[in-house]
């Protein structure tokens, strides 16, 4: 009996505290509905809350479009020659090349190939046209050798020179006529670094990097990619429906009142042998 009446005296104690703490919203409730200064001051809180979450969301709506927009911008002037570059497989260490023979045309029945375009989407009515050879000596022992050009052992004679994998640029990164000075005219027959494809040996190019072109085709993957998710997932979050309701809890009390449990008497009389 002593354990009933102290439980009793628990549940009594509890029942006190939640009227004590009701009693309590209620009184600063009633204060907030008295008091005009403090209604006011929830009100202006909740009005700049609403203010700062709608421009929020603009922000990131406008982001979310314009990294797409970025995304699709990058795939052909990054991306895109950043994974030709990769799948021609560059010599690391630059060898030494020689240029045999520079041509400049226009037109573009002449221009069907240049070793250097300003403008990657149009054709090249104006080209340089430079033809190279190469050996597998890289610069660096060339230059202390000191070998003569004559009696150098040449891997590929006479095949085309770009000045990036894609034959292209725009300024100011890309100078034809600053690349043309460079390896073409007067230097015709002067050594010079370039790096040749392992799986495309033809293809010989005057810039490459390795560490560059991966830096900037994850940049270019990432970022846009990271910025559209965030945004999206924010607003998600913001706006739909369902992502912030919780799982309403599941009221047993009113289905075990609805389906009681068999009593014992019922036990003994049901009669397994009728199934």
């Amino acid at each position: 009996m002593g354990a009933e009446e102290e439980e009793e005296e628990e549940e009594e104690e509890e029942e006190e505290k939640g009227e004590g703490e009701e009693e309590e919203e209620d009184e600063e409730k009633d204060a907030a509905t008295k008091d005009p200064a403090a209604g006011d001051e929830l009100e202006e809180i909740e009005t700049l809350l609403e203010k700062a979450k709608f421009y929020t969301s603009l922000c990131m709506g406008t982001t979310a479009i314009l990294s797409v927009f970025a995304f699709l911008f990058l795939i052909p002037f990054i991306i895109d020659p950043a994974i030709s570059t990769i799948l021609a497989d560059y010599q690391q260490e630059p060898v030494t090349c020689v240029a045999t023979e520079h041509v400049y045309s226009e037109g573009l029945s002449n221009c069907t190939w240049a070793s250097c375009r300003e403008g990657c989407t149009t054709a090249a009515l104006r080209c340089h046209q430079i033809r190279v050879n190469y050996s597998l000596v890289t610069f660096d022992n060339w230059t202390k050798l000191n070998t003569p050009v004559e009696e150098i052992d040449w891997f590929v004679n006479d095949t085309k020179f770009f000045i990036n994998t894609e034959g292209c640029g725009y300024p100011p990164r890309v100078n034809c006529s600053v690349f043309a000075k460079k390896y073409g005219y007067k230097n015709l027959g002067t050594p010079f670094p370039c790096y040749y494809s392992k799986n495309y040996p033809e293809m010989v190019v005057a810039r490459y990097s390795w560490d560059d072109n991966l830096r900037w085709m994850i940049l270019s993957l990432i970022i846009p990619n990271l910025l559209f998710g965030i945004s999206i997932g924010v607003l998600s979050y913001w706006y739909c429906p369902r992502c912030n309701q919780e799982e309403p809890d599941i009221d047993t009390a009113s289905f075990v009142e609805k389906f009681p449990p068999p009593k014992d008497e019922d036990m003994e009389d049901y009669d397994t042998n009728e199934y």
